[in-house]
């Protein structure tokens, strides 16, 4: 087998849709210091129905259900889950416990124009997409998203299967419980606190202090609009 082949990082998607395409894009561009790519894209899971097809020229294998037999014949595969996660983190979270009940191991993907300090720390299966930021000492949890031009300054703790949107800013010293998705250009405040697990900001919206009831929250200040 040649160098690159050995170097290369073999790695199944889960879930096929818009998400899959721009993790499909920020693990293309990732590249190891002498410019050979760091994944290879063995295929992508989908429903059933999607099997045979293809998305973005990477096909589509199988479904769920063949996890176990992926691990058992592919030594070596990791799993990124692509399935988006907009409302809730649920299906995120039950795909990563079937992959886990497997004995399977998660790839953690860092697009190339993406920055994740050397003094930050990045959880398991996290995918930081193209122009995101994760500066010095921040905390990003395992299986979140730092979506595309997110950022996450210095001293942020963000919990596992949270979605930092599309230019959202999480200030320094801010904390997120595990869950949060947090809307397209959305700023928290410095030293604000999410701490209601699995809770909603809405895009553009602004939170001026800490948020403890779980809810969907929105405006400047963010206030709760529904309890969840």
């Amino acid at each position: 087998m040649d160098t690159e082949q050995t170097k290369r990082r073999p790695v199944i998607l889960i879930g096929g849709g818009g998400h899959c395409k721009s993790v499909i894009d920020a693990a293309e561009s990732a590249r190891y210091p002498d410019s050979e790519p760091v994944f290879k894209i063995v295929g992508i899971l989908d429903t059933a129905d999607k099997v045979g097809t293809d998305v973005l020229g990477y096909p589509v294998i199988g479904t769920d259900d063949d996890i176990p037999a992926l691990i058992g014949s592919m030594p070596g595969v990791h799993f990124v889950i692509t399935v988006g996660h907009i409302k809730t983190a649920r299906i995120r979270q039950a795909i990563a416990a079937r992959v886990v009940e497997a004995g399977g191991r998660f790839a953690t993907i860092v697009a190339s124009t993406a920055h994740v300090s050397r003094h930050a720390v990045l959880g398991e299966g996290s995918v930081v997409l193209h122009g995101a930021m994760v500066n010095a000492g921040a905390e990003v949890g395992k299986q979140c998203i730092v979506n595309t031009l997110a950022n996450i300054e210095h001293d942020a703790r963000v919990g596992d299967f949270c979605h930092i949107s599309t230019g959202a800013m999480v200030n320094g010293d801010c904390a997120v419980a595990g869950g949060v998705f947090l809307g397209s250009q959305s700023v928290m405040l410095n030293g604000a606190r999410i701490d209601g697990e699995g809770s909603i900001v809405a895009a553009a919206s602004f939170v001026r202090k800490t948020i403890t009831i779980p809810g969907i929250y929105a405006g400047n200040p963010a206030i709760l609009m529904k309890r969840l």
